[in-house]
């Protein structure tokens, strides 16, 4: 297993390196028209610093505002107020510091449809400075590696949902930038391919140096590889810091996981829906939290009340990344893709 669990970059005199974002009371609203909406603002006062070498997260759900905040953190969308700065430089005075830097890779990429799988690798190296010899061999090693070359002499238009989502990460890995922002990337993915992607994220972190922010609804899987994340909820960021700091918070509790028989499922939601620690994930999926300090009676009182054969099964585990989210939002992460945050399609 590669590990993650490494400081970020520091000066030569000891101090914290300079931030590579800086973000200070950014705010978002959307006008229509001529007017702003008066409705809540897609992001507000948000603080945030994202250090050289880390890879950052970024956690919420459909219209938290994750999409708006790296929308004007790559400078496609001007903010309300408040100012970005990359590695120093006011991203809205010096929008080349953006395109030198920076490696965007969108949830929903819609450039390059009609080139090739390998032309489109090919062409976003040779843009980023590569020669075309380098480009070229670049853009047939990431085919290689990334298991595309059934799919090389396509148009990107034409392939399936997944083979389209891994030409948008192999494109956003070449040139190598010192800053990648991965917005969903294991959207549409078989199980391998994730594992595959997560795989490559460290590795370019760890042999590049990059600074990677990501942006995922699949908690479980980033978990492992993310160094600090920022929580979002209702615009703002709830949550801020190093996963085993977050998870530190909830060491006294752990969760008992309840998947209820579909054919017995609404007798036991009407005992679980009385308890103020029990929180409905999925249709027919429960959490309940437990104080350590005499959970083992409490979860035989749970167990007694729900009756366990009105359950398919049941898990006890200590604090996830899941559980931090939904201690600080009151939600669970939805794993259903989303145009989250789009002004066009009325979500934020």
């Amino acid at each position: 297993m590669i590990s993650t669990n490494h400081e970020p970059i520091n000066s030569p005199a000891g101090r914290p390196a300079q931030a590579v974002y800086h973000i200070e009371r950014l705010t978002k609203i959307y006008a229509k028209g001529r007017a702003l909406q008066t409705t809540k603002p897609a992001n507000q006062d948000i603080d945030l610093d994202i250090r050289p070498g880390e890879i950052f997260g970024l956690l919420g759900s459909n219209g938290a505002g994750k999409s708006t905040l790296i929308r004007q953190m790559v400078n496609l969308v001007a903010p309300t107020s408040g100012k970005i700065l990359l590695m120093g430089q006011d991203i809205a005075r010096y929008p080349g510091a953006v395109t030198r830097n920076v490696a965007y890779m969108p949830q929903k990429p819609h450039a390059l449809l009609d080139l090739t799988a390998e032309e489109a690798i090919y062409y976003t190296g040779h843009m980023r400075g590569l020669s075309r010899p380098a480009a070229r061999h670049e853009a047939r090693r990431l085919v290689e590696e990334w298991g595309l070359k059934d799919a090389r002499k396509k148009a990107v238009r034409h392939l399936s949902g997944g083979q389209h989502r891994l030409v948008s990460l192999a494109a956003t890995l070449t040139g190598n930038l010192p800053v990648l922002i991965l917005d969903e990337p294991t959207n549409e993915l078989d199980p391998a391919f994730r594992k595959q992607v997560w795989e490559q994220i460290v590795q370019v972190n760890q042999r590049q140096g990059a600074t990677i922010i990501l942006v995922t609804h699949n908690v479980q899987e980033a978990e492992r590889v993310i160094q600090r994340v920022a929580v979002m909820s209702d615009a703002r960021i709830v949550g801020l810091g190093r996963v085993s700091e977050l998870k530190a918070q909830m060491e006294q509790e752990v969760s008992l996981e309840l998947f209820l028989r579909p054919d017995a499922a609404a007798t036991a939601e009407a005992v679980l829906g009385n308890r103020p620690e029990a929180q409905r994930l999925q249709p027919y999926h429960w959490s309940v939290r437990v104080e350590r300090a005499g959970g083992e009676e409490a979860i035989h009182r749970i167990l007694s009340l729900v009756k366990l054969e009105r359950l398919e099964d049941f898990r006890v585990h200590t604090a996830s990344l899941e559980d931090v989210y939904m201690r600080l939002t009151g939600h669970t992460i939805s794993n259903e893709e989303s145009g989250e945050d789009n002004p066009l399609n009325g979500k934020r």
